[in-house]
């Protein structure tokens, strides 16, 4: 039987926030279309990812919603929708996201192992 991995938890925040970031568009009615198409495919990206990593667990999983993150925090300034509500709202969301994939990581390789019994 598969037992579930405790960092798993970490997944399930990044698929809700995922899951935001894809709405975003709507809830704050972004007024670039490059900002409401960075959303969706970012926000799709990383749901997809947390989906992936909670069914079957492999790491390029943690490493794509960490690109994905990243990319949301770089994406204002190479799709320039800077100082809009569209930036803040990608920035944030893309921080905490690539924070929780990195801990992933970080507890993947260094965290307590678990103990069989």
């Amino acid at each position: 039987m598969h037992k579930r991995r405790p960092e798993a938890i970490l997944d399930v925040y990044n698929l809700v926030l995922g899951a935001a970031l894809f709405v975003s568009p709507w809830l704050f009615a972004f007024s670039q279309a490059a900002a409401s198409i960075d959303a969706r495919l970012g926000g799709a990206a990383i749901v997809a990812a947390s989906i992936a990593a909670l069914l079957v667990f492999a790491q390029w999983e943690e490493w794509i919603a960490l690109l994905a993150g990243l990319w949301m925090v770089a994406s204002p300034f190479v799709l320039g929708f800077q100082h809009t509500t569209a930036m803040h709202v990608s920035i944030a969301i893309g921080l905490v996201v690539a924070y929780i994939a990195a801990l992933d990581l970080w507890l993947i390789r260094y965290g307590p192992k678990p103990v069989e019994h």
